[in-house]
């Protein structure tokens, strides 16, 4: 066998057996905290009026219709605050962003 009867060879692959993780896996998935969550019925009436008032300003004959109404998630807000001031430390000045809230 020479140097290229070597590189042309059809190379066999043996079939390799695919587990399936999802069945094995026992722990839980991490999921992603919602930063914004719906509000009561409750309040959509006065939110309404009071977003609708502002958006249209002087302009007496307009209309807005308001689909949804949000509210800023309590345990995402309490959690960005905590972990913010805990990467901050002691620099007064810094200033973070966070992206995403994950929990098991």
């Amino acid at each position: 066998m020479g140097l290229w009867d070597f590189f042309r060879q059809k190379k066999v692959e043996e079939p390799v057996a695919v587990k399936d993780s999802t069945a094995t896996k026992t722990e839980p998935l991490w999921q992603e905290v919602p930063a914004y969550i719906e509000t009561d019925s409750k309040n959509y009436e006065l939110v309404s009026v009071i977003a609708s008032a502002i958006m249209a300003g002087d302009k007496s004959d307009s209309q807005f219709v308001v689909k949804r109404i949000l509210e800023r998630n309590p345990e995402a807000e309490l959690v960005s605050i905590i972990s913010a001031s805990i990467a901050a430390g002691e620099q007064e000045d810094s200033q973070l962003t966070v992206k995403k809230i994950m929990k098991k």
